[in-house]
């Protein structure tokens, strides 16, 4: 069962160390690979770093089926169908090692082209087969194993609130002189379709479809943070427990940081609103994930959160420092600090554990 009791709320700090061991020690070292071959710029790093995406769950679920008897998904358990996503989950993982490793290996464009593409249509076809499973193995097979879709409402409810934040932060960036202020597309658009067609059809992929195929990736950071580890620590209370995800999951973030990443300029600073940053999304997730009770819902905020970032910088307002600017920048952290303490006045933080079910 996945609903946690008071009688068995005892945190077992020897199973989250080595979900933080073999998360932390995998993802440092792809880091480290990436650092020696030549940083962020280097050919196919967003295969790379797609595939760090991937590491937490895969931690997760490798020590849940294998490692840790009390897990929903242990392989000793009759889960029923619903726990073959997870066996497609580690599966896709390794793919997506391959595909770094070919990028890596043979550099060369057809090769890079391939090598992405592969593992991005084996995590759009995880997406079908979560579907198939809701369809065929029934909602509470499914939500034994924590992969129920939750209340649709709460879907569109945390969206709509996830494209206002990041529009507001555009504005409020082009007001206060910090980022474009003008439409600035960076993608002209295709012959014979108009500027402003293109630019809808733009923003509709990325706030609706693009969000949705990119689930099954954003499920492998979720399915490890809030998932298994937040739902371990809740154990401590859940205000307590979603403060300790954030920080853990910032500085998880740290290799990247100080190799220019989302805070180029910045890399002390950048570490330190890292950790801010993602405390604060920590709390709006770990809402989500509360109120819905659905992992599911958490990677497709999270992935909507990175497509909607991406699509208003792909506009042109784009912050001129990140470090200093609304949206990922101090004043944006300060913004998201505001919204995460109003969130944490919701009785539903008092107690502890938490009902995946």
């Amino acid at each position: 069962m996945a609903t946690l009791k008071d009688s068995s709320l005892a945190i077992n700090w020897r199973h989250i160390s080595a979900f933080l061991g073999l998360t932390f020690g995998l993802t440092y070292l792809l880091d480290l690979v990436i650092f020696l071959r030549g940083g962020l710029d280097t050919p196919g790093t967003v295969t790379v770093i797609q595939l760090q995406m991937l590491l937490p769950a895969f931690s997760a679920i490798v020590l849940g089926l294998f490692f840790f008897p009390e897990s929903p998904i242990y392989h000793g358990k009759p889960a029923g169908r619903g726990r073959w996503f997870y066996y497609y989950f580690l599966v896709l993982t390794v793919i997506y090692a391959l595909g770094a490793l070919g990028v890596w290996l043979a550099p060369a464009q057809g090769t890079l082209a391939l090598a992405a593409a592969i593992p991005q249509l084996l995590a759009y076809l995880g997406l079908l087969v979560l579907i198939v499973l809701r369809l065929f193995a029934g909602r509470e097979s499914i939500a034994r194993v924590w992969l129920s879709w939750g209340n649709w409402r709460y879907w569109l409810l945390f969206g709509l609130a996830i494209i206002a934040f990041y529009s507001l932060q555009a504005v409020f960036n082009a007001t206060f002189g910090m980022g474009g202020a003008h439409l600035e597309p960076g993608v002209a658009a295709p012959p014979g379709l108009s500027s402003n067609i293109f630019l809808e059809l733009a923003g509709l992929q990325s706030v609706l479809l693009a969000p949705i195929l990119a689930i099954v990736i954003a499920f492998g950071e979720e399915y490890g943070w809030r998932g298994y580890l937040q739902t371990e620590l809740f154990k401590l209370g859940r205000v307590r427990g979603v403060l300790l995800v954030g920080v853990i999951w910032g500085v998880w973030h740290w290799p990247l940081i100080l190799m220019g990443f989302s805070y180029p300029g910045h890399p002390l600073l950048g570490m330190v609103l890292t950790v801010f940053f993602t405390t604060g999304l920590a709390i709006v997730l770990g809402y989500a994930v509360l109120r819905s009770g659905s992992i599911l819902l958490a990677a497709y905020l999270h992935a909507l959160n990175d497509q909607v970032v991406a699509f208003i910088v792909a506009l042109g307002f784009k912050p001129f420092d990140n470090a200093f600017s609304f949206g990922v920048g101090i004043y944006g952290v300060a913004t998201l600090a505001i919204i995460a303490l109003l969130i944490l006045r919701d009785p539903v933080w008092r107690g502890k554990g938490i009902n995946l079910m």
